[in-house]
């Protein structure tokens, strides 16, 4: 027998802020960001507006600096301008009575020279380049072999991260969540297959989920706990891999949970991709985290309703149905059909395939 469906708009208290629902909008890359200046544009606003019925937005990957771009397009959260775009974003959503997070984004080694300041190299754990790319002006292309960070240059990193939580702020997010998934920066120090280091954020589980916990520790120095949140992804993506992700993500989690922050949100297997991809016990490191936890990946109505019921997952976190249902939350309350998003329009362009999808009330 299936689930109550209902259960996904029962309210949830995520430290101090009521969410009036357990469905969350993932991070979404969509590379709008203006070229020039990587600023929110005015469209960006109506995007998350119109989607502000969730119980919690979580915004698009938004770099910490010039060095964290990793994509075309993408917005940063490090400049003056960048911070007033925000505002207009945190604005119109606030003023429909939703509540948005940012999230904070080092892209490491998933660059392009040509996105680094300088044309450098981009930066990563250790000098191994990344199977995988990127997306520029012509498309996806190869990324570039990055450079290991020296030592001397972590404090740098975490100084940024500090900055860019008290930029969120300025801006009016309502919180942050920490980028530590998919093979970016934070998840390339965890994975054994990114980090070949031989100093403290290298060699034991402990040194290399360092970093992670030190960035964390730096952003409750701004925010109140409840108000932080991080989102992990133990299988591997952007390759970046594990030999033992269970007692990685064990250890990260346990070390979460000694922090207080507000929740982990779970990518449950590959992005898009098989749930089991990964030998994890997803559940186990949900009861060991007192926090709230979001389930993300694959997820429809049914199996919603069953992980919230069940208590496997406080909310959901849904990406792709967002993109192309702005009222997703009343469509599911309705059990009414969806639209389909268009996958020629995911990654950049204009208002096409980003604010025009229509609500049930506008088809009707």
């Amino acid at each position: 027998m299936s689930a109550d469906p209902n259960v996904l708009f029962q309210p949830f208290t995520l430290g101090d802020l009521t969410l009036p629902n357990r469905i969350a909008m993932a991070p979404l890359t969509r590379n709008r960001a203006a070229p020039s200046g990587l600023v929110p544009q005015d469209f960006t606003a109506t995007y998350y507006a119109q989607r502000a019925s969730a119980g919690l937005l979580i915004s698009e990957a938004t770099q910490i600096s010039q060095q964290g771009q990793g994509y075309i397009n993408t917005p940063g959260i490090y400049s003056r301008e960048q911070v007033a775009g925000w505002r207009k974003v945190t604005d119109a959503v606030h003023k429909v009575g939703g509540r948005i997070f940012i999230q904070l984004w080092h892209v490491g080694r998933v660059s392009h020279v040509s996105l680094q300041p300088n044309g450098a190299a981009p930066v990563a754990p250790s000098a191994i380049r990344a199977n995988t790319k990127t997306f520029l002006e012509n498309g996806f292309v190869d990324v570039s072999d990055p450079r290991a960070l020296d030592l001397s240059e972590i404090p740098g990193i975490l100084q940024d991260y500090e900055q860019a939580a008290r930029n969120a702020k300025e801006a009016g997010f309502d919180g942050v969540e920490i980028h530590g998934a998919n093979g970016y920066l934070l998840d390339q120090f965890m994975k054994d297959g990114s980090n070949k280091r031989n100093d403290a954020y290298g060699g034991s589980i402990e040194n290399r989920a360092r970093l992670t916990v030190e960035v964390m520790e730096r952003i409750l120095k701004v925010w109140d706990k409840g108000r932080v949140g991080i989102r992990l992804s133990p299988a591997a993506v952007n390759d970046a891999a594990d030999t033992d992700p269970q007692s990685l993500f064990g250890h990260v989690v346990k070390r979460l949970d000694d922090l207080g922050i507000g929740y982990i949100h779970m990518i449950e297997g590959a992005t898009q991709g098989d749930r089991r991809a990964v030998n994890v016990d997803y559940e186990a490191l949900r009861r060991s985290f007192r926090g709230a936890y979001i389930a993300n990946n694959g997820y429809n109505l049914e199996m919603a309703a069953e992980a919230i019921a069940s208590g496997r997952a406080d909310l959901v976190a849904f990406g792709r149905l967002f993109i192309a249902n702005p009222d997703l939350v009343e469509r599911f309350r309705l059990n009414a059909p969806l639209n389909e998003p268009d996958r020629a329009t995911f990654y950049g362009g204009d208002a096409k395939g980003y604010t025009d999808y229509p609500t049930l009330h506008e088809a009707a």
